[in-house]
């Protein structure tokens, strides 16, 4: 069923740019705590809480392109353009409502924004100035996102991730400029990093204006932004309201685990904000395999190949546990070094060291899960499962633990960090389960393109 070769080549050729351009992103964070981290932590621990805004920004953003790939692979794989150019259309609608509303917050709202995360008066100050700056950036990164998500199902995935990693590029040139006043720029410290991630966002902008106008590249339909047919936006919608569901179950949840763990003390804070930046660089991999595999399933059982596609979905399912050891691996060995690059008091180098250790094991499950539910499940639309395990294991264990943990019974910072790391590994049994299902092996696309 399956020509290993071809398998390889073309997970290859969408795994990597993919994973780059996830890594990419993932340094800017990086760049953002080493950099504010060698200033002060209360700079960095700021800024990595303010973050946490555009974190569940992107939930929403995320599931929205993801609908919009969910369905595009499948049409991309079937070969019906006119209908690619009308899911354009309605992520590029849904998209900008949901960026305008987040910057509006960001502007207007600052301070009772940092004050979910922290009662650390001077936290809130150093964020509120950070979301004022950073808040300009949100408004543009749902278009961006959404002509990257296009590129990325109609195979012009290298040029979407050239874009992304030229932007990142010049965000961290830009962070060290604004942030330490290179270059004859004021000293701007955390305000440095915000203005930096506006203008790198700007950019990409501009790039994916300029490159997608070229012959080949899907563009969004204008003539018909507004005259949406009715079957299509019923089918997007139902591909995008779970994927919202789960996105807002998981991005609140972890934001949740965040607030916990910032009413803990700066110093379980801090440890918790550079422990994160890890866990998002060694995930890229995974990210980008999920990615890929949602991709090539959903161009196989689009096509109308759904035993192949089947079979495509085996096999990026076995792959997961490997990636997922590696990862394990890649956390344990880059513990040292990551405890010895940042400026931390004593007691949050400890904790960090704590919380290193702990991911170690549950990127196993973070792997796992990523590839099989966001990739291979939703690839064939079953989207509304992450939904289900997200409020079984998130909200209704890994965050009640956590909670009562840390103010009931106020254990240690490092216990309740393990209660957030509970769900990831304790639904793999469930999620496999669902897989061998087959649920999710169905074409979604209709016969042809509707008139609105």
């Amino acid at each position: 069923m399956i020509d290993k070769r071809t398998f390889n080549k073309d997970l290859i050729r969408l795994t990597l740019p993919i994973a780059m351009q996830s890594l990419m992103l993932a340094l800017v964070a990086a760049a953002d705590a080493l950099m504010l981290g060698s200033v002060a932590q209360a700079e960095m621990t700021a800024v990595s809480l303010a973050t946490q805004i555009q974190f569940i920004q992107n939930m929403f953003i995320g599931a929205i392109t993801g609908a919009g790939a969910i369905l595009g692979a499948q049409y991309w794989g079937k070969g019906d353009r006119h209908t690619l150019e009308d899911l354009f259309n309605m992520m590029l609608r849904y998209a900008g409502l949901v960026s305008l509303l987040f910057f509006l917050a960001c502007e207007l709202f600052p301070g009772l924004l940092m004050g979910i995360f922290t009662d650390d008066p001077e936290l809130i100050r150093i964020g509120s100035t950070y979301l004022r700056i950073a808040g300009w950036s949100y408004l543009l990164t749902g278009v961006s996102q959404c002509y990257l998500t296009t590129m990325k199902v109609t195979e012009h995935v290298k040029q979407g991730a050239l874009i992304s990693s030229s932007a990142v590029v010049m965000n961290v040139i830009l962070n060290a400029v604004f942030i330490f006043g290179m270059l004859g720029a004021p000293r701007m410290q955390a305000r440095g990093a915000a203005l930096a991630t506006t203008i790198s966002r700007a950019i990409e902008l501009l790039l994916c204006l300029a490159l997608s106008s070229g012959a080949g590249f899907v563009r969004p339909a204008f003539r018909r932004f507004l005259k949406l047919p009715r079957k299509l936006n019923a089918d997007f919608a139902r591909q995008a309201l779970p994927l919202i569901g789960g996105s807002l179950c998981w991005g609140v949840g972890f934001t949740s685990y965040t607030a916990i763990i910032g009413h803990m003390g700066s110093d379980a804070a801090a440890a918790n904000s550079v422990s994160a930046v890890v866990r998002d660089l060694i995930c890229c991999l995974c990210n980008g395999i999920g990615s890929a595999a949602g991709i090539m399933v959903g161009n196989e059982l689009g096509a109308g190949n759904l035993e192949k596609g089947k079979a495509y979905g085996i096999r990026l399912k076995n792959l997961s546990y490997i990636i997922g050891l590696i990862s394990t691996l890649l956390v344990l060995a880059v513990t040292p070094l990551t405890v010895g690059m940042v400026t931390l008091t004593d007691q949050a180098r400890e904790y960090l060291w704590g919380m290193m250790i702990i991911m170690a094991v549950y990127m196993i499950g973070r792997c796992v899960n990523t590839v099989t539910i966001n990739g291979v499940l939703d690839g064939g639309g079953d989207t509304i499962f992450d939904m289900y395990s997200l409020i079984v294991c998130m909200w209704c264990i890994a965050i009640p633990l956590a909670f009562t943990g840390a103010f009931v019974f106020h254990w240690s910072p490092l216990a309740v960090y393990a209660c957030t790391c509970l769900d990831e590994v304790g639904k793999i049994p469930w999620v496999m389960f669902r897989f061998r299902r087959y649920k999710w092996v169905r074409d979604l696309t209709r016969g042809k393109p509707e008139e609105p």
